[in-house]
């Protein structure tokens, strides 16, 4: 993968544009982001929930790291796109919280619309994680051909997996 912005790692810095093996980048953020993502799930809906203010200040902090290391790793263009399908794809987050809380035996309903928003944002960051981690592990970022088929694959799946998520919960 090629950097969109300088990077240290190790504390070795990466200058922009330096290609760094998938390796070093994405097993790190998807258990971090993982276990923060869900701190900020558990601390949202838990039953012994802190005040909103510190899971804003919590999470917003993280995610706002979270963002500017996307913007060093992946560029302005790519975070844009982060962020507008994440509008566009609010049915899907919404159902997979709304599967997530069913598990608990919980509505998204029984909670205020403020408090959905962090635990969103973190989807939201770690499904675009999850997206670039199978571009580059597939060795499809350069292969317009590949990348194609994989992206493609990518949406039916997780296309597939939100029918399948909303059905059991319809269930």
């Amino acid at each position: 993968m090629r950097l969109q912005g300088d990077i240290t790692i190790n504390g070795r810095i990466y200058p922009q544009g330096t290609d760094v093996p998938w390796f070093r980048i994405y097993p790190f953020f998807l258990i971090h982001m993982l276990v923060f993502g869900g701190s900020g799930f558990f601390m949202a809906y838990g039953s012994a929930r802190p005040p909103v203010l510190f899971l804003y200040l919590h999470g917003g902090i993280a995610i706002t790291v979270y963002t500017l290391f996307y913007l060093s790793i992946f560029g302005r263009d790519a975070v844009k796109w982060m962020f507008i399908n994440a509008i566009l794809g609010l049915l899907g987050i919404y159902s997979q919280i709304s599967w997530l809380l069913s598990l608990v035996g919980k509505k998204v309903s029984d909670y205020p619309f403020y408090v959905h928003v962090i635990p969103f944002l973190y989807y939201v960051l770690y499904t675009f994680l999850v997206r670039h981690a199978v571009i580059d592990i597939t060795q499809s970022r350069e292969d317009p051909p590949r990348r194609k088929l994989v992206e493609n694959l990518y949406i039916a799946i997780s296309v597939a997996v939100y029918v399948i998520v909303y059905g059991l919960e319809r269930r």
